[in-house]
């Protein structure tokens, strides 16, 4: 019911029954460090939001993450003094993106470079590790960040991504810290364990809670965005404020190479033509100055100055408002 847990590694346990119960009803011997430990906790389970190595490393780190929140829903975020220019410019950034869509680079860098001082605190980092939550300052106040992580899975959602997630954007939006959103994501991911374990039902979560969520919203697409995890991921279309790109942003209902396999599934013996469609589809359908002609992107810009435009759009959206209609509470799909 907290909001937080943190554990200590081979000294915290956690768990509704313990090993010898479990032993009796079960006939399962299981000890208490694989039944309910640190990492059972953080990496399977997601109890917990972080393990560390001893009580003063986490009471430190508790320290850290409280300095991020505000004291009350109603306080506003706390605004410390920050020595780090909102206006600086990062030249590394324009070659973060590798030219092989398919590569992987750590989205963690683009956040680290955005953020005051390089100070990032991350949450939940050993589980779901295809997306990333945690808080960070822009001009010296708190700031949650979401971000899909191609170095794992190459960033696709999945059900513990997107319960991950939602999670997380509930909680910036219950104590009305701003969110910013870094898209990289190819979809939802396909197969009958994903679609047994509910799938649908957990990325709607994600869903419900930036389409709730009355917080500034900032998103900026750095590389794929396609089908329905992108609307999901803080769209337009589910209430994002400020949507920026990159140009190396591809923002589609799926790649070239899926769609064009698909439309021309006639002209598939002969490579030369699907190729030329393939060239087509790209220019046609994934550009994000298209995205943007249509208003789903209100900017395409240079990846150097995403601190900038990211703490210049939080600035305009500081005071910003939401009327939302009277009902006893929201129906979470739980």
């Amino acid at each position: 019911m907290t909001d937080f847990i943190f554990m200590v590694r081979d000294t915290s346990y956690m768990f509704v029954t313990g090993p010898d119960v479990v032993k009796t009803v079960t006939n399962e011997t299981v000890t208490a460090e694989e039944l309910g430990g640190a990492k059972v906790h953080t990496s399977k389970s997601s109890v917990a939001d972080g393990a560390y190595e001893n009580d003063v490393e986490m009471l430190l780190q508790t320290r850290r993450l409280i300095d991020f929140l505000p004291a009350n829903n109603s306080a506003g975020v706390p605004e410390w003094p920050s020595f780090d220019d909102p206006l600086r410019i990062d030249e590394s950034l324009d070659t973060l993106i590798p030219d092989n869509p398919n590569k992987p680079y750590d989205i963690k860098e683009l956040i680290l470079k955005t953020v005051d001082e390089a100070d990032f605190f991350e949450i939940q980092a050993a589980y779901a590790k295809n997306i990333v939550t945690g808080f960070g300052r822009i001009e010296g106040r708190t700031v949650g960040f979401v971000a899909n992580q191609p170095m794992v899975l190459a960033g696709v959602l999945d059900a513990d991504a997107s319960r991950k997630a939602a999670r997380f954007v509930r909680f910036c939006d219950a104590f009305e810290i701003p969110i910013v959103t870094f898209v990289d994501v190819p979809g939802f991911l396909p197969g009958t364990a994903q679609e047994y374990g509910g799938l649908i039902k957990h990325g709607a979560k994600l869903l419900f809670a930036y389409s709730q969520a009355t917080v500034p919203l900032v998103t900026l697409i750095t590389r794929k965005a396609f089908g329905g995890a992108y609307d999901v991921m803080a769209s337009k279309h589910v209430g994002g404020d400020v949507n920026y790109a990159w140009p190396t942003a591809q923002i589609a209902v799926m790649g070239a190479k899926g769609a064009v396999e698909i439309i021309f599934r006639a002209d598939m013996g002969d490579p030369d033509k699907i190729a030329a469609q393939t060239k087509n589809y790209e220019q046609r359908f994934l550009s994000p100055f298209v995205a943007a002609e249509r208003g789903y992107i209100d900017e395409v810009i240079m990846p150097h100055s995403t601190r900038r435009r990211i703490a210049r759009a939080l600035a305009m959206l500081r005071s910003k408002t939401v009327e939302q209609p009277a009902k006893k509470h929201d129906n979470l799909p739980l």
